[in-house]
């Protein structure tokens, strides 16, 4: 027995030495949600679990661009909690049922409510975890949020013992109409309401149903003055909930597209309890198992910050939008009931297709899958493919049609657990001019959802610019490659007389190249340049190009890049015309220039998405050194641990999953032709756990700062003599070995 003891106490001490490592390890620990509050990320800090429809978190302005997340690092006081929010978008909506928590005698003016009770902070008192927030407010007041997929968890702690919480319907970011609104006093411990309200979503449903674990007494008010009674319809309407001796009230919100039984089932099914701690614990590790796909090693704890960080926000969007009950708001508007897995909202199309999706598609191609055939009920339900869908409602916005991108790319990498045959058809729908049959909830969505630059690409050939379109040149370059991409299915598909004509289409980039100046330019409707010419002149909202100019639209060829190589007269005028592109005076001109052509080296502006392809050009002429010079730089200088660690908006995770791309070692320049292009490794070692129980490892020998160069490259043990590769080569796991050096290495 006495040996027994001592072996026991050993094997019980090494237990827990074990269980205190992987504690250390935890992943959760690398992940600020702070990064991208600042500049102009516009992301926001509040708790949210992956691809959650809760988004719970303080709103701090209601105006200007960077109120686009409700949250600005800039801001020193908090206008109360709302449920729903956009990460890094260049526009807003949501800021639901926004909740205030107020101590000591509510102050009214001439027995009105104040708009609002803003509540100030210093930056010192708050902070943010993966699915947690908390802050302590200077009135003493400490305030603490996480979630669950479908419900709101708040913890307020009250240090006098008169307190309360206001309750806002009204609340809304950048002006957005409240249609319709409702709230209902069930009980001294129960609360429930809707919302209707036109914003960038023209008709957004949303219902919440609130429990709290201390009762309450409530009154209402409309327009901020008092109504009798328990329930009240209007479009400006708040509760009061005040509590005696409350110390600490938590309140549980769930929340619903359908209705406000369906908020209910939500909160009793995902949070039937008051444990705030355990809800938090789980939220943890939901971000535990979402971040653990991919696990690295070496780098430093600020690389290690910015890569984790990076894939938190990269599993934010698209957002759940159907109940636990499996009913949803259809883009008909309609109820709807899926007969399996999860339907969603939030894709921001023109961003995600470049990155996040194929990063989505290598390491859960089961969420790509949920993902299509959300857009494919989408298509059935409102007569087309979304491009940039929100809430049940078509935007409009951006353009392209890149719904067809994402699901051409998983078409071409197999991933189709989806219907192709309808895949196939919705993707071609896109393509004309033709509004039959598709539902929109706004007359003001038809001129950017259909635009007639089908029509005059349809009838022309090609979309000029002196006509009634907006970004004309932008949108003929990309209906070039979705039009390509839909080739690729139809080739596969055996539809021959398809691949011919798309195949065409998608060589039209060809019309809008200057030979002359060496750029894409508008066309008129001859077919003639449109003058007078300047590369760098950007007008947002007056302009052939779409957020940029004609320094980073001339590269959007993504699908044929031999092909415009061929066009600017081969490789040595090629790799001049990139280089200038790199070197040239970083200046935007025009005095409505587009804020979004940000992050400029030379004419490159990697704040924004049609520059993110560029850099690896290079590779296709040889010249891999000096893609991996640039991938270097960006990594180092355009993303950082701080507010204003992205140069640009995050666009709901494309701006960080191209850093996790190039951080891991490679990039995929084309979604719909499954190959990536290899960049520069940052870390020692990389294991994406795959989907299919298969790991593929990136590993990186004499990995430095210094060493930003790549000497060779093995795939499963063989030499990569090539710089590309195929993602089929990659999806069944296997392991990448580069070997770096300090000194160029010329192919």
């Amino acid at each position: 027995m006495r040996k027994i003891l001592p072996i026991l106490l050993l094997a019980f001490l090494s237990s827990s030495v074990k269980i205190t490592a992987q504690k250390v390890q935890n992943l959760t620990q690398y992940v600020n949600p702070f990064i991208g509050t600042g500049g102009h990320g516009h992301t926001f800090p509040g708790a949210v679990v992956p691809f959650g429809m809760v988004q719970l978190s303080p709103d701090t302005r209601t105006l200007e661009w960077d109120a686009c997340s409700g949250y600005y690092t800039d801001d020193n006081s908090i206008l109360g909690f709302s449920h729903r929010h956009l990460s890094g978008t260049g526009m807003t909506d949501f800021a639901d049922f926004l909740f205030t928590p107020f101590s000591g005698k509510l102050q009214l003016e001439k027995g009105s409510l104040k708009e609002y009770y803003p509540l100030n902070f210093s930056h010192k008192n708050e902070k943010a975890s993966a699915g947690f927030y908390t802050v302590n407010f200077d009135n003493g007041i400490k305030a603490s949020m996480t979630a669950s997929t479908r419900v709101g968890f708040h913890e307020y702690k009250f240090p006098s013992k008169e307190a309360g919480i206001i309750i806002d319907l009204h609340h809304n970011l950048h002006n957005q109409k409240v249609l319709e609104s409702s709230i209902e006093i069930i009980s001294d411990t129960e609360i429930r309401g809707m919302r209707l309200t036109e914003g960038w979503s023209k008709r957004d449903y949303v219902y919440f149903h609130a429990k709290f674990n201390k009762p309450f007494k409530a009154a209402l008010y409309q327009d901020n003055k008092a109504v009798s009674g328990k329930q009240l319809k209007a479009n400006h309407i708040k509760a009061v909930l005040y509590f005696e001796n409350p110390e600490t009230v938590q309140v549980r919100v769930g929340i619903s597209p359908v209705d406000e039984k369906g908020a209910l089932q939500n909160l009793d099914a995902e949070i039937p309890n008051w444990d705030f701690n355990k809800t938090k614990q789980q939220a943890t590790a939901l971000w535990e198992k979402q971040l653990e796909k991919i696990k690295i090693e070496g780098g430093t704890k600020e690389q290690k910050t910015i890569f984790y960080t990076g894939l938190y926000h990269a599993f934010i969007h698209p957002s759940t939008y159907s109940d636990v009950d499996k009913r949803y708001r259809g883009q008909d508007l309609k109820i709807h009931t899926l007969s399996s897995g999860t339907y969603y909202t939030v894709f921001s199309l023109w961003d995600t297709y470049r990155a996040q999706m194929p990063l989505i598609d290598l390491i859960s191609p089961s969420k790509t899958n949920e993902f299509i055939n959300s857009l494919l009920l989408k298509y059935q339900q409102g007569g087309l493919l979304p491009m940039w869908d929100l809430a049940a409602n078509y935007t409009g916005t951006m353009i392209g049609a890149h719904a067809t991108s994402v699901i051409a790319d998983a078409y071409t990498k197999n991933i189709r657990g989806y219907d192709t045959e309808l895949a196939y058809k919705a993707m071609l729908r896109s393509i004309p001019y033709d509004t039959t049959g598709v539902k929109v909830n706004h007359p003001a969505i038809w001129e950017w959802l259909m635009t007639k630059g089908k029509k005059y690409n349809e009838e022309m050939g090609f979309i000029p610019a002196d006509k009634d379109v907006i970004y004309a040149t932008s949108r003929g370059l990309e209906y070039a490659y979705n039009d390509w991409a839909l080739a690729q299915v139809a080739k596969d598909m055996g539809k021959t007389e398809d691949y011919k004509w798309l195949s065409e289409r998608g060589m039209r980039y060809k019309k809008y190249y200057d030979k002359e100046t060496g750029f894409m330019r508008a066309l008129d409707s001859n077919g003639k340049f449109i003058g007078p010419f300047n590369p760098s002149f950007s007008d947002h909202m007056n302009s052939p190009y779409c957020e940029g100019n004609a320094w980073q639209w001339t590269w959007f060829v993504p699908q044929d890049v031999p092909g415009l190589i061929d066009l600017m007269g081969g490789k040595n005028a090629f790799e001049k015309n990139l280089d200038a592109l790199f070197n040239t005076t970083a200046k935007v001109e025009g005095s409505e220039a587009s804020a979004d052509i940000s992050g400029l080296i030379g004419q490159y502006a990697h704040g924004n998405e049609p520059s993110h392809h560029i850099i690896y050009f290079y590779n296709y002429i040889g010249k891999p050194y000096k893609t991996q010079e640039l991938a270097d730089k960006i990594m180092k200088e355009q993303y950082r641990n701080a507010p204003d660690g992205l140069s640009g908006n995050e666009d709901c995770g494309q701006m960080s999953s191209w850093y996790i791309l190039n951080a891991i070692g490679f990039y995929q320049v084309a979604p719909a032709d499954p190959t990536y292009t290899i960049s520069r490794p940052l870390f020692d070692k990389v294991t994406i756990n795959l989907e299919n129980g298969k790991k593929l490892t990136v590993r990186t020998i004499n990995n430095s700062p210094q060493n930003k160069y790549v000497e060779s490259v093995t795939l499963n043990g063989k030499t990569l003599n090539s710089l590309f590769f195929t993602h089929d080569q990659i999806a069944t796991g296997g392991e990448l070995v580069f070997k770096m050096t300090n000194k160029i290495v010329k192919n």
